[in-house]
């Protein structure tokens, strides 16, 4: 298959899925498509170097979590997250229509106590339930030890439980 179909296919294919992944480190719709629309120029770059080790999707995964966390440390990500939150403050509310349709995956009380977990939990959390990964894709995901990636879901387990106790919310 030439590479620019291959491209189309796995666009069409991974394209929303990586855009809610991405939205999940960001939280901004735009930030997580033009992240996504870097994992795809990235892949392409890079087609000839995927080797087949992980599944096609667990190398979008993990090309996809490398970039936000490369614009997350990033200088202009910092200045952004500055003048947003000055902007939060002063503006109301109402929520995003991207927070809206990552809600409609689930539960929207369960999503939000979600949203309130560091990270590193909150990607895991996404990854194994949302994402129905197993611990060993989460690991080569996130370049991280399996025995962390256990610690990690296991800690994040209980910091929601006890976060959606504290909010009266229940599981189903």
């Amino acid at each position: 298959m030439e590479k620019h179909y291959w491209l189309d296919e796995i666009m069409k294919q991974y394209g929303d899925e990586l855009v809610r992944l991405a939205y999940t480190y960001v939280k901004d719709g735009e930030t997580a498509r033009d992240l996504v629309q870097n994992t795809f120029m990235k892949c392409y770059e890079k087609s000839e170097t995927f080797r087949g080790d992980a599944s096609q999707k667990t190398w979008l995964y993990r090309i996809t979590i490398n970039q936000c966390k490369d614009y997350l440390r990033s200088w202009h990500h910092k200045k952004v997250r500055t003048i947003s939150y000055i902007q939060e403050k002063v503006s109301s509310t109402t929520p995003s229509a991207e927070r809206v349709v990552v809600e409609q995956a689930g539960n929207e009380e369960i999503q939000e106590v979600l949203f309130t977990l560091p990270k590193k939990y909150r990607e895991i959390i996404y990854l194994y339930y949302y994402k129905s990964l197993k611990l060993e894709e989460i690991a080569s995901v996130t370049d991280l030890e399996i025995n962390t990636v256990k610690t990690r879901l296991r800690r994040a387990r209980l910091k929601l439980r006890g976060k959606m106790e504290e909010a009266g919310v229940h599981e189903g």
